[in-house]
């Protein structure tokens, strides 16, 4: 019974942070939370990679489907779930 509570841990743990792949991200839609400027839905337009062949990917840019607006951002920022979901919602 104590390791089910620990697989629990995990999978409730594992759902706190959105599953990102930085090999899929290119074209990738995204929703945020806590829009701002009536911008909720964002696609992954860009995915900067490392100036030395072998690094990880660190930056990405998104456009707004709604405005065409576009920034840049850390990759990883996607994986907070209180910030984005994945996909169009």
């Amino acid at each position: 019974m104590h390791s089910e509570k620990s697989l629990q841990g995990v999978v409730v743990g594992a759902e706190q942070t959105n599953r990102v792949s930085p090999k899929k991200l290119l074209l990738s839609k995204w929703t945020a939370v806590h829009p701002e400027r009536k911008e909720k839905h964002f696609l992954v337009t860009k995915v900067f990679e490392p100036e030395i062949e072998g690094q990880a990917i660190v930056e990405i840019e998104l456009e707004a489907a709604m405005t065409g607006r576009k920034f840049c951002m850390p990759w990883r920022e996607l994986k907070n779930r209180e910030c984005w979901r994945q996909g169009w919602l």
